[in-house]
């Protein structure tokens, strides 16, 4: 269940390994299932895991229990969002959660990411969408390993959605996972994965007032990637207005200017990712 919408009630998400076909899914009450298609003799095995109590509270017009319920809930993620952020951190992995408006490009971020780091970076994926296997089978073809969550109704995803993925990709020590979340500037900026670290991206060709717009996402994120700049010259969009407007609700944050399409400024962006790694494994001795 999403706080602030109630998108998840009664809601089931899917977790699909590319590359074994296995299907994890994930009940609104917290029991995990999964079995593994064998398309030859068409017989399915089944592992059950529970890991909540079956007696949710309905809430019905009754504002207070809501409120104790979605407080109940978030308290619940945070605490597995911990959980994820010390496993993580305990075999040096750096786990970025990138969210975004549909259609900012970050799928085609990641694709890029991945083919040009290729030699130097282990990075797995974790796709988020509400339908469809097409976002996590461009990055397997990209040459990364990679899981999708279907979420179905749900706008968002969450901790013990992604520690099944992960479950599924069993990621090497010391390599990077990128989490590309369900397209959407609001539920996601309430959610922990366990992440170090949030990469909001932001497309040219969506305004340059976003951040002030939608400025919790931008409060929770480290950085921003202001995509396809190889546009800019067809566009009316004011950069140093729309950096005002991300330094205005958080002066704290990176802003990389790049295109996915051209290349350009993906070296900064591999450089602030080399950055945090390193980050990632001094602070395992701390």
């Amino acid at each position: 269940m999403c706080g602030t919408c109630g998108c998840q009630d009664g809601n089931k998400a899917t977790v699909t390994n590319l590359q074994t076909g296995e299907h994890t899914h994930i009940d609104s009450d917290g029991t995990v299932v999964t079995h593994t298609h064998d398309h030859h003799d068409h017989e399915h095995s089944h592992s059950h895991e529970h890991f909540h109590a079956h007696d949710h509270p309905k809430t019905h017009g009754n504002m207070g229990t809501t409120i104790a319920l979605e407080q109940a809930i978030m308290q619940k993620n945070d605490a597995l969002a911990e959980r994820n952020r010390a496993w993580f951190s305990g075999r040096e992995i750096l786990v970025l959660n990138l969210v975004s408006s549909p259609g900012s490009g970050k799928t085609s971020i990641l694709e890029r990411t991945i083919i040009d780091q290729r030699n130097k970076t282990d990075i797995y994926v974790i796709e988020g969408d509400q339908q469809t296997a097409n976002d996590a089978q461009r990055i397997k073809d990209s040459g990364a390993p990679s899981v999708q969550i279907n979420t179905g109704t749900g706008c968002h995803l969450e901790a013990d959605m992604v520690m099944e993925g992960v479950k599924s990709l069993k990621p090497k020590p010391g390599s990077v996972i990128m989490i590309e979340n369900v397209g959407n500037l609001v539920c996601p900026a309430l959610f922990d994965l366990g992440e170090a670290a949030k990469v909001a991206i932001l497309s040219v060709t969506e305004g340059e007032d976003k951040p002030i717009k939608y400025p919790h996402m931008f409060q929770a994120s480290s950085v921003m990637l202001l995509n396809k700049i190889d546009l800019l010259p067809h566009l009316d969009f004011d950069v140093e207005k729309c950096i005002h407007y991300a330094r205005q609700v958080n002066p704290e944050i990176e802003i990389i200017q790049l295109s996915a399409k051209t290349g350009e400024g993906m070296e900064v962006w591999y450089d602030w990712i080399k950055s945090w790694s390193a980050q990632t494994s001094e602070q395992v001795f701390v």
